[in-house]
């Protein structure tokens, strides 16, 4: 009996190849490892304590420094990208904005189902062990895309590529097999500081440093408890995220539109008046962004961020939608409420401040009456 054939791996540009085909929009590979500059990068942002309440960066730190502490059998790492940009719409300050990315469906969905298809392949291809992984994991992936030679981290941290400019997502599958790395991507931000300075919170503490802590995106979507007093009127009409520091980056002028139909807006998107926003309660926020990444963030935190857009719309006809939010379930809405009260109409919200203290048991309430 003849010994079976042993298995031919596919090469790189097989790989490449077939993950094209499943979608993806640019396919690079490089090693399972990361470079000392990004570690100690890394190891920088936590010993200032940048991380503000994602407590899972510091967690699993070692893990994320190290992609051989995650999986030491890993030898090779093809980081994949899938587009998802295209223009802005135009909104009203009575208009919420939500980041272009979590317009769709969630992204997460989307990659992992394709991420496990291209594993599924390589993995009856060659025999060799396969990891999904998409953003939920210890993974540095921009550091490893850079690497990769899919992109660059520009000044404001994220990836930039000269192809796409500022909107692809990223995905990536480890393996056990040694494929042939492709060159990294050197930088090509130059003197260029557009990010930097468009920032609405200046959350940037200089070049490729960002103190997540005053990001709007942040703000909007990790922090759980009250945004910060001065830094609220930076959030402006901005409910779930901000595309400010990625939509001046110059290289966008090579950008292309998505593609990919299951980024094109939900029907969530439509009208995003912040006075029905306001109003949700959590069935209502739940049914209205089901499958959409913004769910995640809860209708508290949602509602919160949507009562600070109304009360720097400088649009006194949301008074009494706020009005109505200084009586929520939820003490994080309500001191939201109490300070887009008083920065709509002072005198009416310093009449209102005995009767409400009256009633508040709310500590951090209680200091935003105070404030008033």
């Amino acid at each position: 009996m003849n010994p079976p054939k042993a298995m031919t791996p596919p090469d790189r540009e097989a790989i490449r190849a077939h993950a094209k085909s499943l979608g993806f929009d640019v396919v690079r590979m490089t090693e399972a490892r990361l470079a000392d500059e990004a570690r100690a990068h890394f190891e920088s942002f936590l010993a200032q304590g940048l991380e503000g309440d994602m407590g899972w960066l510091r967690d699993k730190a070692d893990r994320r420094g190290d992609p051989r502490v995650l999986w030491p059998e890993a030898r090779s790492v093809i980081m994949v990208g899938l587009n998802y940009g295209r223009p802005a719409p135009t909104q009203s300050s009575s208009e919420g904005v939500v980041s272009i990315y979590a317009q769709g469906r969630d992204y997460h969905d989307v990659l992992k189902s394709r991420l496990k298809q291209l594993a599924r392949w390589l993995n009856d291809a060659s025999g060799h062990g396969v990891k999904v992984f998409v953003d939920t994991a210890p993974v540095m992936e921009k550091p490893l895309a850079q690497q990769s030679g899919l992109g660059w981290q520009g000044k404001h941290t994220n990836l930039v590529s000269r192809e796409f400019g500022s909107w692809l997502f990223l995905g990536e599958v480890f393996t056990t097999l040694a494929i042939e790395p492709d060159p990294p991507e050197t930088d090509h931000c130059g003197a260029c500081r557009r990010c930097l300075d468009v920032c609405p919170t200046q959350a940037f503490i200089g070049p490729y440093q960002l103190d997540p802590r005053r990001c709007v995106s942040y703000l909007t979507i990790e922090h759980k408890g009250p945004i910060p007093r001065d830094l609220r009127a930076g959030i402006g009409n901005r409910i779930y995220g901000c595309d400010d520091c990625l939509a001046v980056c110059p290289w966008n002028k090579f950008a292309q539109a998505a593609r990919e139909a299951a980024f094109t807006p939900k029907p969530a998107m439509n009208a995003l008046t912040l006075r029905d926003l306001g109003a949700l309660d959590d069935a209502a926020f739940r049914t209205r962004f089901a499958g959409s990444p913004i769910k995640r963030t809860g209708r508290n935190r949602f509602v919160r961020n949507v009562v600070i857009a109304m009360g720097n719309s400088n649009d006194r006809d949301l008074l009494p939608d706020i009005e109505a939010r200084l009586g929520d379930e939820s003490p994080l809405v309500r001191g939201a409420a109490v300070w887009a009260f008083a920065r709509l109409a002072p005198e009416h919200a310093r009449v209102q401040k005995a009767k409400h203290l009256g009633v508040e048991t709310d500590a951090e309430v209680r200091e935003e009456w105070r404030l008033v």
